[in-house]
């Protein structure tokens, strides 16, 4: 239980999310007599920048993360910011709730998962666990597929998602890595080509469908059986 976790100190947290509504909303709960564990808002971001900015000038024990800021792809910040801030813990919260984007935002350093729509309850708990080191996923998260594709019919998938937005094959094979998570250093090391020119056919891509995030394209890719 959340009550009984010996959390002593006031938790320093930045909020990095870029829809105001769900901000006031999310402040208004952490600041609320109800919540058992003491938390102090350091700053809010709404983009990638204004948030590193934040934690290079703050001390912070916790980012509470949305996975499409303004103009940033969260998950190609997380490792970077795992990589200066490693005492710094990532939760997570979003409206999606792919397997592949859970694997992926955890492949890339987050700590723990909620989904937007859960309850206050579960958010304290979430902190509390983060916190102490642990793994959260919160209720409707899971980090296996749901569906099954079957056997038969694989390529039907793939053939109308080349016609729709007009992929080229290396594309196809470059999206379908996306859509398992796959940096563009593990990709460019399955396919014996450049981490450069991964990332020009990850824009490409994007481009083509008319998405701007990595969480977007793994979306889509799930919701289209590719992967």
């Amino acid at each position: 239980m959340v009550n009984n976790l010996p959390l002593t100190k006031r938790l320093q947290i930045v909020v990095a999310d870029d829809q105001p509504i769900f901000i006031e909303g999310l402040l208004s709960v952490l600041s609320q007599p109800g919540n058992p564990l003491q938390c102090n808002i350091r700053g809010i971001a709404r983009n990638g920048q204004q948030m590193l900015q934040l934690l290079r000038e703050q001390a912070v024990d916790l980012v509470l993360l949305d996975l499409n800021l303004l103009e940033q792809d969260s998950l190609k910040l997380l490792p970077e910011l795992k990589r200066v801030h490693p005492h710094i813990r990532i939760l997570v919260m979003t409206v999606y709730d792919d397997p592949r984007l859970v694997k992926a935002a955890f492949k890339a350093g987050a700590d723990g998962y909620i989904l937007k729509s859960g309850s206050k309850e579960e958010l304290f708990r979430a902190i509390a666990e983060v916190i102490e080191g642990n793994t959260f996923l919160g209720r409707g998260v899971a980090v296996t597929d749901r569906h099954n594709n079957g056997a038969g019919g694989a390529s039907m998938p793939e053939d109308r998602f080349v016609r729709k937005y007009g992929l080229t094959k290396r594309e196809m094979e470059i999206m379908q890595y996306i859509g398992q998570a796959f940096s563009n250093k593990d990709i460019a090391e399955r396919l014996f080509i450049s981490d450069q020119t991964v990332s020009v056919h990850r824009k490409n891509i994007m481009r083509k469908i008319g998405v701007k995030s990595t969480a977007n394209l793994i979306k889509i890719a799930y919701e289209n059986n590719l992967v």
